[in-house]
């Protein structure tokens, strides 16, 4: 009982002491208003003055809080009046608060509620369209920068003569619907727009508006899709509804962005276009629409009346979107490919160790499964994915055979392999220089007396494929090079030993050429 009696005489004390020192902690919550000038609904980046009116406590310290943040701006108009500056507000929707301080505790004496705005932007590229069985014109246009006010938006149509067939009002919005029987087909009209809110109006410039003009073919329907083997192209088939005019096509896709693109594509036939330069195994999302050849408005004589967008192509509008993936890219660049010929056995035929390097991963989607060694008088040979050889057995004239990588989506084109030596001259290997570090050497040639290169004697030249072993017994190394270059480095080989008699490294430089269908290698090597 006394815990209970002690408790109760506390509250009463702190009560008595706040009620003759801080009246307002007793009721210190909503103890005045706020007002604001010029007013609360104001024009966007206005100078404020906010007003506290604190009705009950006028020795308490006043300070403002805009939008959570205070305003230190405080000006003593009177006992409970104090007065606030803010700069530029340029928040459209903003809350002010005013609170009394009292030690660690605040407490709020009013708030208002700010409205900013600004006046309605002219509305711009007023369009009406409608389709052939349709009974409505439907007219959009750009409202121009956001208001953040109710703004109305009143669409009038007049004759000629100024007399107004039609007045209709719409909210926030940028598109109304005219009913098509409100008008003659072939009779000019004039349709503005005008926007207006609390801060203005602004007009349109006036639309001569025909109905015939107005005409779009319908809107056409996607209705299959087919990814083909190679993932770079789309068949899109669509339909609509018969058209007197030619239509011509256009296709815009996304994947992966919420932007459109227009996409790389060719009418194969009315109703059937092709989509080029996809990626592969990419989830994507068409559209298309559908537009007469070659017509616009300014320059279709068969039209009665011109209307102020007459530099518009008379297109229909997007079709629903349908989603497709593609498929997986097979290779598109031929295997560097080169052979080792071994002994002609008695039968005739002649072993051949066929080499590759493996395709780029960059130019294939999937996995190699295989690598097929073929040529129209041999039995096809198919060598495993993790093989770089193979070895096959030809007959002694067969002048090449050829080699493809055989992935999940494809196979790439076939690289022939030469295997007959055609004799003939071609280009000097220099003198090998090798690299700082002793890793490397450098590997040039030229070709004596002869500018130009791209065409030899014995045909059209293609690459060159350089080869090299180094001593003691090691693997043989081959690599392909361009036709336009002169030098490649050798990488891995040894260090020469002038006091040894064993030779250390040799390497053979073999340029590849085709005349009349046939290839033939050239080769010329040096001793490093």
């Amino acid at each position: 009982m006394n815990l209970f009696t002690t408790i109760w005489k506390t509250i009463i004390i702190l009560l008595s002491f706040s009620s003759h020192r801080y009246p307002l902690l007793v009721s210190c919550n909503y103890c005045g208003y706020v007002t604001v000038k010029p007013a609360p609904l104001f024009l966007l980046g206005s100078n404020l003055t906010v007003y506290c009116h604190n009705t009950k406590c006028s020795q308490a310290k006043i300070f403002l809080v805009l939008n959570g943040v205070i305003v230190d701006s405080a000006e003593r108009v009177s006992s409970t009046t104090t007065r606030f500056h803010v700069v530029n507000v340029r928040t459209p929707l903003s809350i002010v608060h005013c609170k009394l301080r009292d030690g660690s505790w605040s407490y709020i004496v009013g708030g208002l509620d700010l409205q900013g705005g600004r006046p309605p932007d002219k509305p711009e590229n007023v369009i009406c369209e409608t389709q052939r069985s349709s009974h409505f014109i439907n007219c959009t246009w750009e409202r121009g920068q956001e208001t953040h006010l109710p703004t109305a938006y009143n669409v009038s149509v007049s004759r000629e003569n100024g007399t107004r067939i039609l007045l209709d009002q719409v909210q926030n919005a940028e598109t109304i619907i005219i009913p098509r029987a409100a008008m003659d087909e072939d009779i000019k009209y004039q349709l503005t727009v005008t926007a207006y809110n609390y801060f203005g109006a602004s007009q349109s410039d006036p639309v001569i508006l025909c109905v015939n003009d107005t005409v779009i073919p319908e809107t056409p329907q996607i209705v299959q899709i087919t990814f083909g083997n190679n993932s770079l192209a789309a068949l899109l088939q669509w339909n609509t509804t018969r058209s007197s005019e030619p239509l011509r096509s256009h296709v815009r896709l996304r994947a992966d962005n919420p932007s459109w693109e227009t996409g790389n594509a060719t009418d194969l036939s009315e109703g059937l276009i092709q989509v080029r330069r996809l990626r592969p195994l990419t989830e994507y999302e068409f559209q298309v629409r559908t537009c007469h050849t070659g017509m616009t408005h300014a320059s279709t004589p068969s039209f009665t009346c011109r209307s102020a967008t007459g530099h518009r192509s008379l297109c229909s509008r997007w079709s629903s979107s349908v989603r497709g993936r593609s498929n997986g890219k097979g290779p598109s660049q031929q295997l560097h490919v080169w052979r080792m010929l071994g002994n002609l056995g008695p039968n005739g035929l002649r072993k051949v160790k066929v080499l590759w390097k493996p395709p780029s991963r960059e130019d294939y989607s999937g996995e190699v499964q295989q690598y097929k060694i073929f040529n129209e008088k041999i039995k096809e040979r198919t060598c495993a994915a993790a093989l770089s050889q193979c070895t096959v057995q030809v007959p002694e004239e067969l002048q090449a055979i050829s080699v493809s990588a055989v992935t999940s989506y494809g196979a790439s084109p076939p690289a022939d392999v030469p295997l007959r030596h055609s004799g003939e001259s071609g280009p000097v290997l220099r003198e090998p220089a090798p690299a700082e570090n002793g890793s490397a050497v450098l590997v040039s040639w030229l070709w004596p007396g002869r500018a130009a290169h791209r065409s030899t004697p014995g045909g059209e030249l293609l690459h060159y494929v350089l080869e090299w072993t180094s001593l003691p017994v090691a693997e043989l190394q081959w690599q392909q090079v361009d036709k336009d270059q002169y030098s490649t480095s050798v990488t891995g080989t040894e260090e020469i030993h002038i006091q040894s008699p064993i030779i250390s490294n040799s390497v053979l430089l073999h340029h590849i050429i085709k005349s009349r269908g046939n290839w033939k290698i050239c080769p010329h090597d040096i001793i490093l």
